[in-house]
């Protein structure tokens, strides 16, 4: 499979490396503040689970502008894990669940909050659907309990959100919050998928409300109309699709050459991820290192390699055992220079 088949299968992708942005995500805000205009007068905003900072690049681009002149903007990104930097974005590499974090961002605005609170974060997937979804709604609710330390009154707080079954549970605990919730789905954002995002407008806490990192959302004084709710449709929130209706279909593959007289170019990506955690697996898997699961062998703590033959030849037997055992050597000795490296 050649480099180009990936530009052919995500239009967005391959726009995405053209313009210089880090991820594909980077579509999916701008075409979100076309219909909402977020970024109309704030100088203050936070980028929660921001790493690998493809809408960190957008609040920049957007708010400071190309020349970087707007030195009244702060733009503060958080991630657990490191990033490349970014012109204008100062970076923290925190946890969204701790208090500290929380304090370390309000000192960057010097005592004050913010405008705007955006969080693109997400789980890596296991395809099983109800664990996906009850992960991403507790990564969310982790998000909304920081941004009530961290937001002003009336300010903005978009967040992505899969929307299952229980999506409704969540939709009524941004209630509490935010009197004005939207969920959409832009246009870059793939049909296949049950992501879509929320934009919870015009910060309002409960009267008394103090945030508490340590009991996050849970104390039932404050979610009265929460419990009240009943019935299967508890909360009915509006549904938009943003972006441009006649623009690029996200689930569709496109030609390699988008428009006449442009030739196409193969770009590589903006900016690789630093120190990923995956790193050692994906070199190991280019080197052919991987060892296989195969039937019948032993893959327990301290097992020695076990192989069942597939043939009565017991010299083809003993060839197949003795690759398998280089093969397991040489990965153990490559994963052990990639944990040098990293």
């Amino acid at each position: 499979m050649g480099k180009s088949s990936k530009d052919k299968r995500d239009v967005y992708y391959r726009l995405a490396k053209e313009e210089g942005w880090r991820a594909r995500s980077a579509f999916k805000l701008l075409q979100i503040n076309e219909d909402f205009n977020l970024f109309e007068g704030v100088k203050k905003v936070v980028d929660l689970c921001a790493a690998p900072g493809s809408w960190s690049q957008v609040l920049s681009r957007k708010l400071r502008g190309e020349s970087g002149q707007h030195d009244d903007v702060k733009i503060v990104a958080v991630d657990l894990q490191a990033m490349a930097p970014i012109p204008g974005v100062i970076q923290i590499q925190g946890d969204i669940t701790k208090k500290s974090t929380a304090e370390e961002i309000i000192n960057h605005f010097k005592g004050e909050n913010a405008d705007l609170v955006v969080c693109d974060g997400a789980p890596d997937v296991t395809g099983l659907h109800d664990i996906d979804e009850y992960i991403q709604a507790q990564l969310l609710l982790a998000a909304l309990n920081i941004t009530t330390h961290v937001l002003k009154k009336g300010g903005t707080f978009v967040a992505k959100i899969f929307r299952g079954k229980d999506v409704t549970l969540l939709y009524s605990q941004l209630k509490i919050f935010f009197p004005l919730v939207t969920v959409f789905k832009p246009r870059s954002s793939r049909n296949s998928s049950i992501e879509a995002f929320v934009v919870c407008q015009n910060y309002s806490p409960p009267d008394g409300y103090i945030p508490n990192m340590a009991n996050p959302l849970l104390d039932h004084h404050y979610d009265v109309d929460f419990n009240q709710l009943e019935g299967p449709n508890r909360i009915i929130v509006p549904f938009l699709a943003c972006g441009d209706l006649s623009g690029f279909d996200s689930d569709r593959t496109y030609p390699l050459q988008l428009a006449e007289g442009r030739a196409y170019e193969y770009h590589p990506p903006t900016q690789n991820p630093i120190n990923p955690p995956y790193q050692a697996a994906c070199q190991l898997r280019r080197d052919d290192l991987l060892v296989k699961p195969r039937e019948g062998a032993d893959y327990t703590a301290g097992a020695s390699i076990h192989t069942v033959s597939h043939s009565d030849d017991p010299v083809n037997s003993q060839s197949v055992e003795d690759t398998v055992g280089l093969k397991e050597d040489k990965g153990k000795e490559a994963s052990e220079e990639l944990g040098a490296l990293s």
